[in-house]
């Protein structure tokens, strides 16, 4: 009789169900545990990384309800986006169906696992009564003074004809479309983050359970900077700018400047292109990069002197040329710069194109003066000699010389000493339809006014096409006008929605009362937060898990979440990724857009085709239906998009869903990345049945008790001990590795038959977070009481795990020949006798002495012949 997983996974998925073994409730009585892995965007297939990420959680969660926590566990759909409206322009349909329908999919995929969610609490941020409640909050926001409207400078994709985040910017092209962006001045709305950004960055100095990596790419983005803040006066310049508002982070290289630079999107550079063509079409090449920093740096440093000049603040008889540079940023300082190529690379290379000067300031300590080939860039905290110092500054590092230049400059009433953040205001207007409605109503008499509470949710309309390019939202009068809810005169929906981000911001409160009729409940939100473990992909330990934190500060202000809950999530944890080989060819596509002018264009650009695994004869590298060749990327990261995927349902249809997730947890540390592979299912299968083969052989032996008894429960509470500290470490993989060893011990121990089935129940327990279906089985096999998912975590006696014996390894000659175990207080005389008869050192020393018998008590012997 063999493992059968197929009926035996369903059966103990029907017992939990019944039992209601993972609904979450709130018990004061019990201490909560609250575990969260980022929800998934509902494309319609899950793959084994969703499973590897899902499978931690379920581990810890499992874990944590044997150990008499009360656990919150759910489960949720990120399901808004352009995925979806693009689905809907290209096979026809409505985005609402194609993301419920994929949300069916891909729930029916996911419950084969076996998951310890509580599906109770499900919802999608489509739901009307998820995004309903988000408009409430903006609504509340917008009163707090945490939302405001202005206008700004955006990513514009002509294809999607919707705004782009700088992520989703490409090599200048859209993420989705693959069209070149431009950049446009559109009206948005803002949160504002930025208020609270030294908060958020010296608050991640207390999260000591997120890895260094994630704190430190946080603390980049938001990029405190201490500078000074001061003003070039300009000659020639036109009527009403008088001044140059500028700020630097390096003052100390004021004496080096040979230019000022501002940018395409800076108010004077939009006055001048109004009278002069020449700059307006370089203003408008410009605007056709990203507005990404990385954009910026890796384009072609470009410029156009405006004939303009500034004069130098330490030196009026100084004047500097005034150019608009493709690289400066409006939106971080005051989108103006003064130039010192010496010391900028940056700089450099714009001078160098433009025949500018480069007078160095410093050169490195000890060092003289010499032409620069390239910027001399020293770190912070090298010492460098200045040769253009401000009075005082001789030899210093970079940082003295920042501080001491500010205080000159103070000094000498050149501007005032600054701390900037780089972090920016968030940008949540998007133009397209499939996202939340953003709740306020334009009136003419009014002005912009917040749509009335008890209209809400503002709902979107289900009579929508996809026929013409943009917003149908734009184009849909019965849904656009409306009245105004302040004066009852006539007014119009802002038809903008809210940029996904904003769903993903703050679903993990709303999953603590999902259905209440206020964003949250405060009794709820009080018990269950914090989020105890979060889990995800390290690629959202930037914006994410950023915007996530400000929207617990942004809730905590508007009466929405405790201040306990103002840093949402205590731990965090980054899995690692589940690669596969990429397939992938070139493919021509031509399509229709439209320019920034509005005039429309065809275009025709190379698309990336995949291929999904099973589409593909891996040994000649061709696609199986037309034998064109494919490009074979080793080892990357599964991605739906890429097609790299491996579809668990085929796995568990084969293997079942206790082998998939006993691999993903056992092959590599879980913060690493674990390549999937046909032999690795395989075995982990083989495994799943020695087990259980095992189980039943205990349930059928009638050995009696015997000395070994003992032996095998000091095993047990070692994998016990071992067991329990590898998962609530996170290292799976040694828990797993513990019990493939106890798996081993159980089998040749010689103990009585109750005795090893004693151990047996506790290896159920053991494996019952990893694999919960054979652990069941096993448990009831050998007559286990009620289902082993509600029976208390074991406790290694910890009498048991004190050792009384000491394995010492021998060396001979410095290499390892043999072993022998002692009593831990053995006399070192009596363990060198020992060490003197071992047959392998008997055979060594042929009958001669050793020349040092060497013990180290506890450790090691050394025997040197």
């Amino acid at each position: 009789m063999s493992y059968d997983p197929a009926a035996t996974e369903a059966k103990w998925q029907a017992a939990w169900e019944a039992a209601e073994v993972f609904r979450a409730r709130r018990d004061p009585a019990k201490p909560k545990y609250y575990v969260l892995e980022m929800f998934p965007y509902p494309s319609g297939r899950i793959h084994m990384g969703h499973v590897r990420n899902y499978t931690m959680g379920d581990v810890v969660a499992r874990q944590k309800a044997s150990a008499g926590y009360s656990v919150l566990h759910p489960m949720g759909w990120d399901a808004f986006g352009m995925p979806a409206e693009n689905a809907a322009m290209e096979r026809g349909g409505h985005p609402k169906d194609w993301t419920y329908g994929n949300i069916d999919v891909m729930r029916d995929q996911m419950k084969p696992l076996g998951l310890s969610i509580d599906w109770s609490r499900e919802f999608a941020t489509c739901d009307p009564e998820y995004y309903g409640q988000q408009q409430a909050m903006f609504i509340d926001m917008l009163e707090a003074g945490l939302v405001y409207r202005k206008s700004a400078v955006v990513n514009w994709d002509p294809v999607d004809m919707t705004v782009l985040a700088n992520e989703q910017v490409i090599d200048g092209k859209g993420w989705r479309s693959n069209a070149p962006v431009v950049r446009r001045e559109l009206t948005q709305w803002f949160f504002r983050i930025s208020d609270y950004s030294g908060e958020l960055l010296e608050a991640l100095d207390g999260l000591k359970d997120w890895p260094e990596k994630v704190r430190l790419m946080q603390a980049n983005w938001i990029g405190r900077s201490r500078g000074l803040q001061f003003a070039f006066s300009l000659v020639d310049a036109p009527e009403g700018f008088d001044r140059l508002e500028v700020y630097t982070t390096r003052p100390d290289t004021l004496l080096g400047a040979s230019f000022a630079g501002i940018s395409p999107d800076h108010p004077l550079a939009k006055h001048l292109e109004r009278d002069n063509p020449e700059i307006a079409e370089f203003v408008a090449e410009c605007r056709r990069i990203g507005t990404s920093e990385e954009a910026l740096e890796k384009a072609e440093k470009r410029g156009m002197d405006t004939g303009i000049r500034v004069r130098h603040p330490f030196d009026t008889s100084v004047e500097l040329p005034v150019y608009i540079a493709n690289f400066i940023l409006m939106d971080y300082g005051t989108g103006a710069i003064f130039g010192c190529p010496a010391h900028d690379a940056r700089d450099f290379e714009f001078a160098t194109k433009y025949g500018l000067p480069i007078p160095p300031v410093f050169v490195a300590e000890g060092a003289g003066e010499a032409p620069l080939a390239e910027a001399y860039v020293p770190l912070k905290s090298e010492k460098v000699r200045y040769i253009r110092g401000f009075a005082g500054q001789e030899v210093q590092t970079g940082e003295e010389a920042v501080n001491a230049a500010i205080e000159f400059c103070e000094s000498q009433g050149v501007g005032r000493g600054v701390t900037n953040y780089r972090l920016r205001d968030w940008g949540i207007s998007r133009q397209r339809y499939w996202g939340c409605p953003i709740p306020v109503i334009h009136c003419e008499t009014c002005g912009v006014v917040p749509e009335a509470k008890e209209n809400l949710p503002v709902r979107l309309p289900d009579d929508v096409s996809f026929d013409i390019p943009g917003n149908p939202l734009d184009r849909h009068p019965t849904w656009r006008d409306c009245t105004c809810p302040k004066c009852g005169g006539p007014g119009r929906r802002e038809t903008d929605t809210m940029d996904t981000f904003v769903d993903s911001s703050w679903y993990y409160a709303r999953f603590t009362a999902p259905h209440a009729a206020t964003p949250t409940d405060a009794e709820d939100a009080d018990y269950w937060m914090n989020v105890d473990q979060y889990i995800g992909g390290v690629e959202h330990a930037i914006l994410h898990l950023l915007y996530s934190r400000f929207f617990a500060r942004a809730m905590h202000k508007t009466g929405h979440l405790p201040a306990k809950a103002i840093e949402p999530f205590n731990a965090l944890f980054t899995q690692g990724m589940v690669t596969h080989e990429i397939y992938k060819k070139p493919q021509p596509v031509e399509f229709t857009a439209y320019t920034a002018s509005g005039e429309k264009a065809e275009f025709t650009s190379l698309k990336t085709q995949y291929y999904f695994p099973e589409e593909v004869d891996r040994a000649t590298r061709t696609v199986i239906s037309t034998g064109e060749p494919v490009e074979v990327i080793p080892s990357a990261k599964m991605s739906k998009s890429k097609k790299n995927v491996v579809d668990p349902v085929s796995i568990i249809q084969s293997f079942g869903a206790d082998t998939a997730r006993w691999f993903v947890m056992s092959d590599s540390p879980p913060e690493r990345d674990v390549e999937w592979t046909a032999s690795g299912a395989e075995a982990a299968f083989k495994h799943m049945g020695r087990v259980w083969r095992l189980a039943d052989e205990i349930g059928r032996a009638d050995a009696a008790p015997n000395a070994e008894d003992t032996v095998l429960e000091r095993a047990t509470a070692r994998a016990i001990a071992e067991v329990t500290a590898g998962i609530e470490g996170f290292a799976f993989n040694k828990a797993v590795a513990k019990l493939y060893e106890f798996t081993n011990t159980l089998n040749r121990s010689p103990a009585g038959a109750a005795a090893k089935k004693q151990a047996m129940l506790t290896m159920a327990q053991l494996m019952s977070p990893m694999v919960p279906h054979l652990a069941e089985e096993i448990w009831a096999m050998l007559g286990g009481q009620g289902l082993v998912a509600q029976a208390a975590w074991p406790k290694a006696d910890p009498a048991l795990l004190v050792e009384d014996t000491v394995t010492l390894p021998i060396q001979i000659n410095g290499k390892r020949r043999a072993e022998i175990t002692v009593p831990k207080d053995m006399p070192i005389a009596e363990v060198e006798k020992l060490v003197l008869a071992e047959e392998t050192v008997v055979k060594v020393l042929a009958g001669s002495a050793p020349k040092k018998l060497i013990v180290v008590p506890g450790r090691i012997v050394n025997v040197v012949i």
